[in-house]
């Protein structure tokens, strides 16, 4: 069936018919994705192998419907990661939808040494996997059906945002729509940061060094300062560019601090450096960290040394040098990093006005809370898309960007924050059987059927509605919040009266 439209590089590993609420994945054998959906409506399930030169190749997988809603949907990995991402396909084939997603081109969690001395795995982890598995599932979609598929999606969050919006820059008619969350979408500048920012803490020695037993001293210092600036004092920081902290309150020196839980003057620097943005050599590089993301501090500031999401690519994209050491850091990386791009993986294409002119639609967000990708670097992006269009108005006909409070690295919240509306990954977190948003499957709290209704149906996403639970990622315990999300520059603005958990009490002005 799938002979006439796959070329010779590619090769069909397998296919097999999964029956009505059975599950379906590769275990173990897929290390970045072992755990399985479940409970899947009937379908076939389809591996193909694609060489891509003759030191790279990549797979993807596909899911064929029995019910099929004439839609297609392409869906995003995480990090470095390489393996097929079957849970969030088993999410998107429950809508209707036939499901693509791609390993990226190799087989591993984050570590990066599979890039050494390879460009051309480096170039399908940058753009060429998705592409290829996006062009070649559909020819094997619409062979399958022996119909055109009717709309094209996709839905991806950080490396799977990036990989969402690449594709639309290169290949404009790939998708009608995009759910795109916290995307890492300028790597050459975001994975020197990663380490760039951790150096501000190291080494663990140093006088300046802050030991992450106090990272939620001075979160709960942002929230004191930070939190009553919507009208609501309830845990949530949902103005933070509103808001002129001062560290002075946690040094010691100051009157009544709490001596056994305070920074000394280097400390208290240390973290001003951790939310000043980036100048490298005089020049404007990144972002620094959001106030409120401090509850997600550890991940990235917590080691002894950076993670490997800075100095492995530094090691194993850049330099292909894996001897190189964090403590030979200087600014000059991220230029180098800027001009030499390996991999083409940064998203920079700014003028997208070729994927607005044949009708694209983009719902684009990030959490306030997120300490792995900062959230003003999701700013700094949509800024450059809107001057290479226009402005920012120029952009509400087809590219929204939603700011979502209290929300972390993609998924979750550590405050209660309502964060969910069925965005890209978050499914998964609730389970690997869940559909949408559990009880309200519509378009008013879902991001992929707003999205819908947008493309389909010319519904402009005014404002999506988020959730929380009484225990945050089990639906099963009852809500707790609701509230909607607006559309930059619109806000969450309380109307100072009705419940703060209610979702009517706030509007988008």
């Amino acid at each position: 069936m799938f002979k006439h439209v796959l070329p010779p590089s590619a090769t069909v590993l397998s296919a097999v018919h999964v029956a009505n609420g059975s599950s379906y994945g590769e275990g173990s054998a897929d290390i970045a994705y072992p755990i399985q959906p479940t409970e899947l409506p009937e379908l076939c399930a389809v591996i193909v192998n694609v060489s891509t030169s003759a030191i790279s190749n990549y797979r993807f997988g596909l899911f064929l419907p029995a019910q099929w809603n004439s839609r297609f949907l392409a869906v995003g990995n995480g990090g470095f990661t390489g393996g097929i991402n079957w849970l969030d396909m088993g999410a998107g084939v429950r809508y209707g939808h036939a499901v693509v997603s791609t390993d990226t081109g190799h087989n591993s969690t984050n570590e990066v040494s599979w890039a050494l001395n390879n460009p051309e795995r480096k170039k399908d982890f940058g753009y060429r996997a998705i592409h290829g598995s996006v062009e070649l599932g559909k020819e094997m979609t619409q062979a399958y059906y022996g119909r055109k598929i009717a709309y094209s999606y996709y839905s991806g969050a950080s490396t799977g945002g990036r990989q969402g919006l690449k594709e639309a820059q290169i290949s404009p008619d790939s998708f009608d729509g995009m759910v795109v969350g916290a995307p890492a979408w300028q790597t050459s500048h975001m994975q020197p940061w990663t380490t760039k920012v951790t150096t501000y803490n190291l080494p663990v020695t140093a006088q300046n060094h802050i030991d992450p037993s106090l990272f939620g001293v001075i979160g709960a210092e942002v929230t004191k300062q930070c939190d009553a600036l919507d009208g609501v004092t309830d845990g949530i920081v949902s103005s933070p560019e509103f808001c002129n902290f001062t560290v002075d309150p946690l040094l010691c020196s100051t009157q009544g601090a709490n001596q056994s839980a305070c920074l000394t003057k280097e400390q208290g620097a240390t973290v001003l450096n951790f939310y000043a943005d980036w100048y490298a050599q005089g020049r404007f590089a990144f972002p620094g960290l959001g106030l409120s993301s401090e509850s997600q501090w550890v991940f990235l500031l917590g080691g002894d040394k950076p993670t490997i999401f800075g100095d492995e690519y530094i090691q194993y994209f850049l330099y292909d040098d894996p001897t190189w050491s964090w403590t030979q850091f200087n600014d000059s990386i991220v230029w180098q990093a800027d001009a030499e791009d390996p991999g083409n993986c940064t998203a920079n294409k700014y003028d997208m006005s070729a994927f607005q002119r044949r009708g694209g639609k983009i719902f684009m967000y990030h959490g306030y809370s997120d300490a792995l990708i900062p959230t003003r670097s999701s700013n700094v992006f949509y800024q450059h898309v809107a001057d290479a269009v226009g402005g920012v108005e120029k952009l509400q006909s087809w590219f929204r960007f939603f700011l979502v409070p209290g929300m972390q690295h993609v998924t979750g919240t550590a405050v209660n924050a309502p964060w969910y509306f069925a965005g890209a990954n978050a499914q998964a977190v609730l389970g690997q059987n869940v559909y949408s948003t559990p009880g309200f499957e519509d378009a008013r709290h879902d991001a992929l059927l707003a999205l819908m209704d947008w493309v389909e149906n010319g519904t402009a996403i005014d404002e999506i509605v988020a959730t929380t639970w009484k225990t945050t990622t089990d639906y099963t315990s009852g809500v707790l919040r609701q509230r909607p999300l607006c559309p930059y520059p619109k806000r969450q603005t309380y109307d100072g009266k009705g419940d703060p958990d209610r979702p009517e009490s706030f509007s988008c002005k």
